[in-house]
């Protein structure tokens, strides 16, 4: 059975090594920094990674209780009977000390990560949707392009009505606010400016709008529909009620 001696030795080694680590253990948590708070002994669980960032988790919540950035410098000392992490980051003026009381499991592993993470049912994701199905928008609306950047920002969606008047679709994936309103306005009137036309039509495209952004589109006479983005990845089936559905 391994002392506390042991773990702070293998710990040191796994900081050389770069290595990510991960202790279940009995510590206490003195922070200064962001805040000052102690945290009390308490079973947790600490998490050690290559670009070392310190993170320390209760055994609930996703969130964890306390943190230090990455590019923080941790040591290992051990005196008298305790042992403690100590991390530093002094570009931050952050300080944690961790008293570890004991150890109730010590993972340590190189790991190598190049990949990144591919969202679904982004913004573009809603654009090329409405591109290619364009009567979710409006019957008649001919998309022309989307992701159109320009000297002011991206826009969603371009297309025209039925009637052949310009349209300026801005997608949002969650409710559209009143800043969403306004970023719609500033690429209408832009629009306006740039093709030397009087009149630009307005649409904004999200599952919901608040009333104050609802009230605001009104105003300046755009248009709402309610779309939902696509979820290509999504498992969850609101017709199914039960565990056995699945």
């Amino acid at each position: 059975m391994l002392e506390l001696s042991d773990y702070a030795r293998l710990l040191q080694n796994a900081l050389k090594k770069n290595e990510v680590v991960v202790i279940g253990c009995t510590c206490s948590v003195l922070y200064s920094g962001r805040a000052e708070s102690f945290l009390p002994f308490g079973e947790r669980l600490i998490i050690l990674k290559a670009d070392h960032t310190l993170l320390v988790h209760q055994p609930t919540g996703n969130v964890p209780v306390n943190y230090m950035k990455p590019g923080s410098s941790h040591s290992i000392t051990f005196d008298e009977g305790k042992y403690f992490l100590r991390s530093r980051n002094l570009e931050h003026k952050e300080y944690m000390d961790i008293e570890i009381q004991g150890v109730h499991f010590f993972e340590n592993k190189y790991l190598e990560d190049g990949q990144k993470i591919a969202l679904s049912g982004t913004e573009k994701d809603m654009a090329q949707m409405l591109f290619e199905q364009p009567e979710m928008l409006e019957m008649g609306f001919k998309p022309l392009s989307m992701e159109e950047q320009t000297q002011f920002g991206f826009i969603d969606l371009f297309g025209y009505d039925k009637n052949n008047n310009l349209v300026v679709v801005e997608c949002k994936r969650y409710t559209a606010d009143f800043k969403a309103v306004e970023q719609l306005k500033r690429y209408v009137e832009k629009i306006k400016q740039a093709k030397g036309i009087s009149f630009v039509r307005g649409i904004l495209a999200a599952p919901e709008i608040s009333s104050n952004a609802e009230a605001l589109l009104l105003q300046e006479g755009f248009s709402f529909v309610a779309v939902k983005p696509p979820k290509y990845l999504e498992r969850f089936d609101a017709k199914q009620k039960t565990l056995g559905g699945f």
